[in-house]
């Protein structure tokens, strides 16, 4: 998995985690940039149901330093066995199959040697082969360079990426997972209403009860929050919108999408 924004990371860890869960998997979650409680809380946010997970020992956080590098320098064929051993437990406990998420910026940290993610990468393969290990690898896009990015490309068997529809220095527009719509950040304005347009179309029809997170959005003008509110009056009666902003977007939003329906709902960032 790359991503460049924290909550695209953010939002396909929840939707792995979760079908883990349902699937009745054990989920282990190897944490480095977000502290294990904090990404706990995320997943929360999320909507995905971590507290009887955490109490039978279904789901756990760690950090990678104490669990995938066993508190000691980057070995790859230790944490091979790492892995297998966690495999292997994951089986006597009684589970069909062990998820991990594995972040993978310990392989960016000054005393560690390159060779040794490219080793694990190519040694880890083996686990997979009856079928009940998933691992999901992230890789921040800020962190690594572009021919590690490619050499882990190469080495997966599939890549996960959230579905950008605009990004660039001004706006993001991406797609949002958990809950499953759309995600706006930074300056949106009539210039960038097809855009808009093509990703409400998209979660309109994908999703029965679209979410726009716009949390990250600085501005919005009268044209785009019309096109947002548009959208959801236009869903049937069973159908809705829901909308979270903060400021001036809210104000916005709150004022075009007031008309009594119940298909859009405006809520307030906390």
């Amino acid at each position: 998995m790359t991503f460049s924004d924290s909550q695209e990371r953010l939002d396909l860890l929840a939707a792995f985690v979760r079908d883990g869960l349902r699937q009745g998997q054990k989920v282990l979650c190897w944490t480095d940039a977000v502290d294990p409680e904090q990404l706990g809380r995320q997943l929360v946010g999320r909507s995905v149901r971590t507290g009887g997970a955490v109490r039978r020992g279904q789901l756990r956080f760690a950090t990678v330093e104490s669990s995938l590098l066993a508190g000691r320098p980057a070995d790859a064929q230790r944490m091979v066995d790492v892995l297998a051993e966690q495999l292997d437990l994951a089986g006597r406990e009684g589970y069909p199959g062990l998820r991990v998420t594995a972040d993978m910026c310990w392989a960016t940290r000054p005393l560690t040697h390159p060779e040794e993610l490219l080793t694990f990468e190519q040694e880890v393969g083996a686990l997979f082969a009856d079928g009940r290990l998933c691992v999901i690898c992230q890789y921040d896009r800020e962190r690594f360079d572009a021919v590690t990015l490619a050499f882990a490309a190469k080495a997966h068997p599939k890549t996960v990426a959230a579905l950008a529809y605009h990004d660039d220095a001004l706006l993001r527009i991406c797609r949002q997972y958990s809950p499953p719509g759309i995600r706006i950040a930074g300056e949106l304005d009539y210039q960038h209403l097809d855009v808009l347009n093509r990703a409400l179309t998209e979660t309109v029809r994908l999703d029965r009860h679209p979410h726009v997170n716009l949390t990250g959005l600085d501005y919005i003008d009268a044209a785009c929050a019309s096109a947002i509110a548009h959208a959801a009056l236009k869903l049937p009666s069973a159908r809705r919108m829901t909308v979270t902003c903060r400021g001036l977007v809210y104000k916005m939003m709150d004022l075009v999408g007031s008309d009594g329906s119940g298909r859009l709902r405006v809520t307030a960032a906390t």
